[in-house]
């Protein structure tokens, strides 16, 4: 498995050009990684906080300059959140302190989001004359367009309960010790799966979206039909008959 950590804690993980090309350049290596090789990816923030999203003083610097540059500046940050959205390991996100802006749209792209109860969560953007555009595709895909509506326009904080009933965030603990211990045991979720079959269950979901249904039953019987027939798919079933665990099984050491 992998971790990434934000590390830029005296901001709050806030994005700035640099951070976001690192992390692009990250997940771009991750996604070369075989089913063999990566399992699982945790990613996280240093400090006090998981994500602030855009920095300040990054955001500044920007209003200078003209509109095919600030578009440039935004490309940017879209194809860091695709190159995550389409790593396929499964993404894990520990999430402690706020997520705010971009730190929304990194939940929106991690498969399973695992929040500390105290965080605090916001499509703040709004409240700086700005709009949360860029993550938009990505956060309306997560929590749909009406919890979308409602949020985007005011920019208003919520708490860590709110933004798991909205799908945001999957499961919600007390303390970082307990943050923690949930990350590991998603870990462990994730390792007790087939390889190839962990990576193609995450896969189903963004292909199948927007397949009228015809073409989403036709596309996911031959996506079935051909795991059946892997060597993975005949372990697994053998050590179900055999009452043992499959040879992809981590070691308990």
């Amino acid at each position: 498995m992998a971790r990434v950590t934000l590390t830029r804690p005296e901001v709050h993980n806030a994005f700035n050009a640099s951070l976001i090309a690192e992390v692009r350049q990250v997940f771009a290596a991750l996604a070369r990684e075989g089913p063999g090789d990566l399992r699982a990816v945790v990613i996280a923030g240093d400090g006090p906080s998981f994500c602030a999203g855009a920095d300040v003083a990054w955001m500044r610097a920007a209003m200078s300059l003209d509109t095919e540059a600030n578009e440039q500046d935004a490309m940017a940050m879209a194809e860091m959140f695709e190159t995550i959205d389409t790593c396929p390991a499964p993404l894990i996100a520990r999430v402690h302190g706020v997520a705010l802006g971009g730190g929304m749209g990194l939940c929106a792209v991690s498969d399973l989001v695992i929040a500390e109860s105290g965080t605090r969560f916001g499509f703040t953007e709004t409240r700086l004359g700005i709009l949360p555009a860029v993550i938009a595709p990505f956060v309306i895909a997560k929590i749909g367009e009406s919890h979308a509506r409602a949020l985007f326009p005011g920019g208003r904080r919520f708490d860590a309960v709110r933004a798991q009933r909205i799908g945001l965030v999957h499961e919600v603990v007390e303390g970082e010790a307990a943050l923690d211990a949930a990350v590991e045991s998603a870990i462990g979720d994730v390792l007790a799966a087939g390889p190839t079959a962990a990576r193609a269950a995450k896969a189903i979901v963004r292909e199948v979206r927007g397949l009228p249904h015809g073409s989403s039953k036709w596309h996911t019987a031959r996506v079935v039909a051909r795991q059946r027939q892997t060597e993975e798919a005949q372990e697994g079933f053998r050590a179900f008959s055999e009452k043992r665990p499959p040879a992809w099984t981590p070691d308990k050491d």
